[in-house]
């Protein structure tokens, strides 16, 4: 093992965190020895086996040049899709292959290295959600026009025109995305009793407790008559809508037990901590004093991760680690993960401090907050911190002019690899549909359908997160997840130079979907020198590795 790789690591130790209380400081699971115990091994009884490294990665060369600061005014156009609305929907979904989109086309399958052309058997497995949206879709544009888009006719699709080899639950979930999709074009015509009615139809069969494309269906309806009601002038929930609005990345963000079990009994978010922690140590190899600044830091599971790994470095064992966890809200629940970690720090033998900073607004955040020391070696970690602020650009551009001015060796960031940032109306509900349609695909494989976590999440965050990008606009619209191309252009403004991450961290996130029966969903692409985690191709969260020049 190299000295700067991570040693596999048991995420069952995180079992019980959402039940810590600063009076219940032994509520955790640690062995009688005070450390860690191991998970991860092949089929050997080896600890970690570089010789199993094997990955299949769709590549892509990516150059980005630096420029230099602009003004504030520009980042509006960094990250919105500029795209001129089309004419029509029905334009706009022939040709959905030309728009800036993660999507290639609705009506093709994925074309990935790691993934088939969709194909049916019905004796086999059931349709992907994926595959359900792309039938929906290809009827959608044969009920607008065939005749006139002759060119992606549907019989060139491997189930044609009909809904031959399909069971009947899948036909209902076809017919319910083409409905959905019918509704949203009537909604942009401002045809709105005709959506109604089509919705009616959608609500009928479909609920929050059927499979994933008919909640899917239930929770884009829903957001769908909410945009026909503010279009109407009739939403009637006036400021308290508008204040549950504008807390809705400040929840995402707040530590919850529900966030903690969702952590536990899922592979994707583990794996973006678990290769995000192997970035930070490459970052900072062979360095005995280091203090990482958490931008997001919610309950710690990846500061407990990156603990061990650093007591493990076999040729460089640490001498101090400080955190400093940075944030606007939530200081109380933050203040018991500190003394979460100092308590785990200590049954580990690890000399270890935590400072928080908490201010009330990110134009308020400086230098001199974070007590820094000049034989500190520098490294920030963020999890999804940075998306939040989209809609506030002056806070994000103030937050990288203070990161760049600490000079750390290495910024890790984990961000939400979709494009949720449109100002066209079509481009966010296409996009939306398929992202969310992976999620609760997602969820339904490794939960289960009646989960109370999976039901949970659904309504509370994904539920309200379709109403966000659905029916609101301008500054009431706070969800606006970008995709790694954009933050790479932003980071260039700051002379940030993106680095390649190791194989180390490619493995590690390898390790950890593997342990989970539902593990075989998970993908992986390279995107230039970024990782990008997906649900059965679709693209869910990015991880990427910064430096300073």
């Amino acid at each position: 093992m190299k000295s700067n790789e991570m040693p596999p690591l048991d995420t069952h130790i995180f079992r019980k965190i959402h039940n810590y209380s600063i009076g219940n400081v032994e509520n955790r699971e640690i062995d009688s020895h005070g450390k860690l115990p191991l998970l991860y091994e092949d089929g050997s009884g080896n600890k970690y086996n570089k010789a199993t490294y094997g990955f299949s990665f769709s590549t892509g060369n990516h150059q980005v040049e630096f420029e230099p600061l602009k003004s504030f005014h520009s980042l509006d156009a960094l990250f919105l899709d500029t795209t001129p609305p089309f004419h029509s929907y029905e334009h706009k979904m022939r040709e959905l292959a030309d728009i800036e989109s993660q999507y290639s086309e609705l009506i093709k399958p994925h074309t990935q290295s790691h993934e088939k052309a969709v194909q049916h058997d019905p004796s086999g497995p059931k349709l992907s959600t994926d595959a359900i949206i792309r039938l929906g879709g290809e009827r959608f544009i044969q009920s607008c026009s065939s005749t006139s888009m002759k060119d992606i006719s549907i019989s060139n699709h491997p189930y044609g025109g009909s809904f031959s080899g399909l069971s009947d639950e899948e036909v209902k979930d076809v017919q319910l995305i083409e409905n959905l999709l019918l509704s949203s074009e009537k909604v942009t015509k401002q045809q709105y009793e005709r959506s109604i009615k089509l919705l009616d139809w959608c609500d009928v069969l479909s609920c929050s407790m059927e499979n994933p494309v008919q909640r899917l269906v239930h929770y884009f309806s829903k957001a769908l008559r909410e945009k026909i009601d503010k279009e109407n002038g009739g939403d009637t929930s006036g400021g308290s809508k508008k204040k549950d609005e504008a807390n809705l990345a400040e929840r995402v963000m707040t530590p919850s037990a529900t966030a903690t079990m969702l952590y536990e009994k899922t592979p994707l978010y583990q794996a973006g901590h678990f290769a995000g922690v192997q970035a930070l140590v490459d970052g900072l190899s062979g360095l005995k004093n280091v203090h990482v600044i958490d931008l997001s830091i919610k309950q710690g599971t990846q500061c407990t991760i990156l603990m061990q790994a650093l007591v493990s470095q076999p040729n460089c064992p640490i001498e101090h680690l400080k955190i400093t966890a940075v944030g606007t809200n939530s200081k109380q629940k933050i203040e018991q993960t500190g003394v979460w970690l100092k308590s785990f720090a200590e049954s580990i033998n690890l000399s270890f401090s935590f400072n928080l900073v908490i201010v009330e607004d990110m134009l308020d955040f400086k230098k001199g907050l974070l007590e820094l020391d000049p034989d500190e070696a520098l490294g920030v970690y963020t999890s999804c911190g940075l998306w939040g602020m989209i809609a506030q650009q002056d806070r994000l551009e103030s937050l990288m002019k203070v990161i760049r001015s600490i000079k750390p060796l290495v910024m890790v960031v984990c961000e939400v690899a979709a494009n949720l940032n449109s100002l066209n109306f079509v481009n966010r509900f296409i996009e939306g549909l398929f992202f969310f349609g992976a999620l609760f695909d997602f969820l339904e494989e490794c939960l289960g359908c009646e989960d109370e976590i999976r039901t949970f999440t659904e309504s509370m965050h994904f539920g309200k997160g379709i109403s966000n990008i659905v029916a609101s606009e301008g500054a009431e619209r706070v969800m606006r997840h970008v995709n790694i191309n954009v933050w790479r252009k932003f980071f260039a403004r700051f002379g940030m130079k993106e680095t390649e991450l190791s194989m180390s961290s490619l493995y590690q996130a390898k390790l950890v979907v593997e342990k989970f029966p539902c593990g075989s969903g998970c993908t992986f692409d390279r995107d230039g020198d970024s990782l990008v985690i997906g649900w059965k191709g679709t693209p869910i969260q990015s991880l990427s590795s910064w430096k300073f020049s």
